[in-house]
């Protein structure tokens, strides 16, 4: 058991920071000494860490709401772990040995936007979204490598490593950097946007390209990880995921802790959908909300595993499929926290949907129209949200999240294809026409007045007639 303490001044009674240990997702064993795959030796199964204090009879959920005002008053605080959008919820967090050690870049604090174009457009009249893409590195990993990050600071390691389809590798090479530790990046060979792999090669970050897809990285990265004194950084690291459930505590306390009907995020390798849910689960067997939202899973129809998992094994076994998706955050075929993500939908009463290519590339103009930019596979979730309306499963009157996981910039080439009508060749069918409103491609003029008022004046008809 791993219980390193550091004991906090303002923290109430009853919340004892970093008393935690490892359990496995599967077979519920208890991990004395974690291996460096972070799986269980027993049935190799994925581990999650729990708080045993929490559910000790002396723990005082009277107290727990001093929480809030103690989360709320480190908003306004210089010193170094209130800055950080997830050190400021330590209470709920494993603790390092030291404060000195946590490696933060003050990830976090992101905002939440309403999001009246696209509420009116759905229906819904209570429609948000939280932009995880505003954290340093451009996206939510930020929240999780911060926690990762200084653990393995702490173990001494010299290198780290991760695979990945950008946005990790990214933010591991980041935090890797602040913390003078060495990274190791194993990226698809093609298969990655190049915006997201520039970040890697600015940190310092040795990348190495493979010909495979983002599965066989991951595999190789497991091999690896048992032969070479590496320590992973991908959401397997339990710590990645308990950093990562901040964003449920962040948004919530952004509604006034009021709870809303439904959350909905992208599914990819599922460990962000697993750490929101693990985090809601918490807050309410803590007190800190009345009741669960229901936290629904969106995939690319490209890369659905998790779709076919449940709907063809009602989550029994994985299904594991060749992925192929524009949205390259998302391309995953294998995702590694498959059981986690069966077991929030359950736990939650959520649902899973996949969405087309079209109608991602739809979502994501209609969310940039809002002045909300994200990368393809945030815009998974407003397509979903359309699919679950159309269901009956989400209702108009219900208040919905939607989580938007990357920056708008991590995918640029995407971005200009769509506006160009470059990107789906089947989007001039008829049926399809509804994209032209949203494009807004440039246009190539004279350097003269005349043909700026020309110009001027035609966007101006066409803006009239989409009206």
């Amino acid at each position: 058991m791993s219980s390193s303490t550091t004991p906090e001044q303002d923290s109430p009674p009853g919340v004892r920071p970093g008393d935690y240990r490892f359990v496995c997702i599967g077979c519920s064993s208890v991990v004395q000494r974690p291996r460096n795959d972070f799986r269980c030796s027993m049935c190799a199964g994925l581990l999650q860490i729990t708080y045993p204090s929490w559910k000790s009879e002396r723990f005082d959920r009277s107290r727990v709401g001093v929480l809030k005002s103690i989360w709320h008053g480190r908003r306004s605080s210089n010193a170094l772990l209130d800055r950080s959008g997830v050190w400021r919820f330590r209470e709920l967090l494993p603790a390092p040995a030291s404060g000195e050690q946590v490696v933060t870049l003050q990830e976090g604090n992101t905002p939440i936007y309403a999001m009246p174009r696209s509420s009116r457009a759905t229906g819904v009249a209570q429609l948000y979204a939280k932009h995880q893409g505003l954290n340093p590195t451009g996206s939510f990993k930020d929240t999780g490598m911060t926690v990762a990050a200084t653990f393995a600071r702490q173990a001494g390691c010299r290198w780290v490593a991760c695979a990945s389809t950008g946005n990790t590798s990214a933010s591991m090479a980041a935090y890797a950097a602040r913390a003078g530790m060495r990274s190791l990046v194993l990226v698809p060979e093609g298969r990655i946007s190049w915006s997201k792999l520039s970040q890697a090669l600015d940190y310092g970050a040795f990348t190495c390209q493979l010909r495979t897809d983002f599965d066989g990285c991951l595999r190789l990265l497991q091999e690896l990880v048992r032969h070479a004194p590496v320590y992973q950084l991908n959401s397997i690291n339990p710590f990645r995921i308990e950093g990562q459930k901040t964003v449920a505590f962040e948004l919530l306390e952004q509604l006034d802790w009021l709870a809303p009907d439904h959350i909905i995020v992208p599914g990819g390798n599922l460990g962000n959908s697993s750490a929101i849910g693990k985090a809601l689960l918490e807050m309410r067997d803590l007190g800190l909300v009345a009741r669960l939202p229901k936290l629904s899973i969106i995939q690319a129809e490209g890369a659905n595993a998790l779709i076919r998992t449940v709907h063809e094994t009602a989550g029994k076994s994985l299904i594991s499929v060749q992925a192929e998706t524009r949205a390259t955050a998302i391309r995953i075929g294998s995702p590694a926290s498959w059981q986690k993500a069966v077991k929030v939908l359950q736990a939650t009463a959520g649902a899973c949907e996949d969405v087309s290519e079209i109608e991602i590339a739809q979502a994501k103009a209609e969310i940039g129209a809002e002045g909300v930019g994200c990368e393809p596979a945030s815009a998974v979730t407003l397509a979903g949200l359309k699919k679950l309306l159309q269901q009956g499963f989400v209702k108009r009157e219900e208040t919905v999240v939607l989580i938007l996981t990357g920056n708008l910039l991590k995918d640029p080439d995407f971005t200009m294809e769509f506006h160009r009508g470059e990107l789906l060749s089947e989007a001039k069918q008829p049926q399809h026409r509804e994209l032209n409103s949203l494009r807004h491609p440039p246009v190539i003029l004279d350097a003269n007045l005349e043909a700026v008022m020309r110009a001027l004046e035609q966007a101006e008809k066409s803006t009239q007639s989409n009206a």
